[in-house]
């Protein structure tokens, strides 16, 4: 099988809230995809959240590995992906329905384009940890989200994936990506991603430098 999108879902601890996510790639309007969900090392019920839905639905796929944080997971997940493009989902974030729908217009209206990103509506606080300087605070606009990231397989896979650093590997990635000069991107505006920023734990809300 070698579907249009290859989405990695990295998940750890999140047994609650993972359905939600899951529930949102099963609900796509487009149906040419294929679900690979990296569990982190949790220690709740999430595996078998992953097993259940996998049992139901081919197109899913679960692994499972010791803790080993997100950029390493999200590499993992890369080494499984067998689409054209692979995309990403974290786990306490959704889709809505037209997503994937979306992202495959743009990309097949405009073939050359090897990275698409953006398209995102924050639920919460939509100012983050700034990396430059560590201890301010962005507004979201200003970012890239690793989520929205979609990327042709070949392409990610000679960048080597993402860079395993504590905080901001998706905009680690996004500069090499612009650095190279030669991957052309473009950036989605229709927001069809649905970024949490009201989960206690997420990264974006509890890192300290």
């Amino acid at each position: 099988m070698h579907p249009f999108f290859s989405i990695v879902l990295c998940t750890y601890n999140r047994a609650r809230l993972l359905p939600r996510a899951i529930d949102s790639v099963l609900a796509q309007v487009e149906q040419d995809w294929e679900l690979v969900v990296v569990d982190d090392g949790s220690s709740d019920d999430t595996p078998s959240v992953v097993q259940n839905y996998a049992a139901n639905d081919s197109r899913i796929r679960g692994v499972r590995h010791d803790n080993v944080g997100l950029a390493k997971s999200r590499n993992v997940g890369i080494s499984l992906a067998r689409g054209l493009f692979v995309t990403f989902l974290d786990s306490d974030d959704e889709y809505l329905p037209e997503h994937l729908q979306s992202r495959r217009h743009i990309l097949l209206d405009s073939p050359d384009v090897q990275f698409l990103h953006g398209g995102l509506e924050v639920i919460g606080d939509p100012f983050v940890v700034d990396r430059h300087p560590p201890h301010g605070r962005i507004h979201i606009d200003k970012c890239v989200v690793g989520g929205t990231f979609v990327v042709r397989l070949d392409v990610l896979k000679t960048l080597g994936g993402f860079d395993v650093v504590d905080y901001a590997e998706d905009a680690a990635l996004f500069d090499r990506v612009v650095a190279s000069k030669n991957i052309l991107i473009a950036k989605a505006d229709v927001a069809t991603y649905r970024y949490h920023r009201d989960t206690p734990d997420s990264i974006a809300t509890t890192y300290a430098p």
